[in-house]
Parts: C-alpha cells; sequence; structure tokens
C-alpha cells in the first residue's frame, strides 16, 4: 500500500481509526469455542462488522503465538481474509521485532513478504542495521516504536542522552537512515503532551497511536497536536472495541464502538480542514 492511498482512504471513510485484533481466548464469546479456529472466526466477524469504520487492522503476535500452531494459523487465516476481501484496509503486524541484521531480515521477509502485512512495528534498540532491513522493502512501512504508553516507558525513553532525551535520539537519528520516508512512529496517547515536539522532528511521518479509551489517552489532545496536512494519525483502540460485548451480538457492538469514534475523528476533520 502506498501512503498516498492509506490518505486517500482516510479522507473517504472520515476515520483514521484502526482497530487492535488483540485477541485472547478466554475473552471471546464461548460459543465460538466449537470453531476449529476460534480467533479467527472472532476476527472474521469483527472485520465485517467494522470495516467501514476503520482504515487499519493490527493483530498483535503475542495473542497469536501464545496459541501455538492453531494460533499462527488463525493469523494466516485472518491476513489472507484481510488481503482479500478488504484490500483497502491498512494492515500493521504488531510484531515489535528488532535484531541483528541478518534475522531483521528474516523477521521482515515473515511478515512483510509471506503474510503480506504493509507494515511491522520494530523495536529500534538496536540500531540502524537492526531496522533498515524492514526499510528495504517497497510499499511497505516500518513502524519505530518511539514513545510508548505503558508507565515503564519512562524507565528510558524519557532520560536525557546528553542534550535531548533519548526518544528525540531514536527519532532525530532514524531520520537519517536508508528509506526513511517508509518509516511510521509508535507514540502512545497517554503521553499527549509530547506530541507538539515531537511533530517538530516528524512533521510528515504517520503516528501509530495506542492507548485512546480503556489506557485513558484522549483522542482529542492528540490531535490538538498530532495532526498533520496528511492526517498522519492511526489511532488504535483494542479492548474497547473487540470485547464491547462477550455474547453472541460481539460484533454489533463492536460496530457500535467503532462508528462512536469515527464519527468523533470525523468531528475533528470537519474541525481542523
Amino acid at each position: 500500500m502506498t501512503r498516498e492511498f492509506l490518505i486517500e482512504q482516510i479522507w473517504q471513510k472520515q476515520s483514521f481509526l484502526c482497530i487492535g485484533l488483540d485477541v485472547d481466548i478466554d475473552k471471546i464469546p464461548k460459543h465460538l469455542l466449537r470453531f476449529e479456529y476460534p480467533i479467527f472466526e472472532f476476527n472474521k466477524a469483527i472485520i465485517d462488522a467494522t470495516h467501514q469504520y476503520v482504515v487499519a487492522y493490527k493483530p498483535n503476535m503475542a495473542f497469536y503465538e501464545a496459541n501455538g500452531l492453531k494460533g499462527w494459523k488463525s493469523l494466516e487465516k485472518t491476513i489472507k481474509y484481510l488481503n482479500k476481501n478488504y484490500p483497502e484496509v491498512f494492515t500493521i503486524a504488531d510484531a515489535k521485532r528488532g535484531d541483528i541484521g541478518n534475522t531483521s531480515s528474516m523477521y521482515a521477509k515473515a511478515f512483510l513478504k509471506d503474510l503480506d502485512f504493509d507494515s511491522i512495528t520494530v523495536a529500534p534498540y538496536m540500531g540502524k542495521d537492526s531496522v533498515e532491513p524492514f526499510l528495504n522493502f517497497e510499499d511497505k512501512f516500518t513502524i519505530l516504536l518511539a514513545l510508548t504508553s505503558n508507565e515503564g516507558a519512562f524507565d528510558f525513553q524519557t532520560l536525557s542522552t546528553q542534550d535531548s532525551p533519548l526518544y528525540k535520539k531514536v527519532l532525530e537519528t532514524s531520520k537519517t537512515w536508508n528509506y526513511a520516508h517508509r518509516l511510521m512512529y509508535v507514540v502512545g496517547a497517554t503521553k499527549a503532551e509530547y506530541f507538539k515536539e515531537i511533530r517538530s522532528i516528524v512533521p510528515n511521518n504517520f503516528l501509530l497511536v495506542p492507548g485512546v479509551g480503556a489506557q485513558g489517552g484522549s483522542l482529542q489532545e492528540v490531535c490538538k497536536y498530532g495532526l498533520n496536512k496528511d492526517i498522519g494519525l492511526l489511532i488504535n483502540s483494542s479492548r474497547g472495541i473487540i470485547y464491547a460485548s462477550s455474547e453472541s451480538d460481539f460484533s454489533e457492538k463492536a460496530a457500535v464502538e467503532a462508528k462512536k469514534l469515527q464519527l468523533e475523528m470525523k468531528q475533528i476533520l470537519e474541525n481542523h480542514f
């Protein structure tokens, strides 16, 4: 997927919502457990009910890997279903990979070529040669962890390194890498006060923003400082949408919650542009 096409979808749907498919098999409706791949059946129902309100889906790899071969098969079936039925939707492999160069090359191949995700989340801690293998894929995006929404983010990410916090060093240094135009960044919604400074460093890149809703982040605050001329935000919501109901009406209730956020985003776009 190209950046231009993603922007076009945002304007067309009046939404920059991403749904996180962080599917805990212990939390899905019990009637789905009779299927061979209950996680896939859950995802399929959520996707079918919400696709008109979203521009991206983000399966979190841990929730699939924890279920062994069946979990991995559910992931594979999910991405194939998305690519076949909703190819206009941006897909994110929330894998947070990052290793020495040849290992990163294999991770990149697994997610961006074999599974054919549009993007993957990557940890920057090991530096340039651990990230660039992901950036080599044309029309694919690498979403670098910059400033995350968890409490432990303050352990390292905001520590000063000579003249600026570490997360700023990550942003500034990553701009010098090969194919840096294929970078997006993870910035947590619970760190809304940092968005203005982050935008001064990466004014044009898309930011993937977790933490709105269940984690307490404010959509209005994020948009106030994070929007750019191309919108430039993908706001992720997971639990607040996919677990809106634990009964047989789970997909309908998920659609209701997704539509609420989409309408709020539509209003923000109308007011901002």
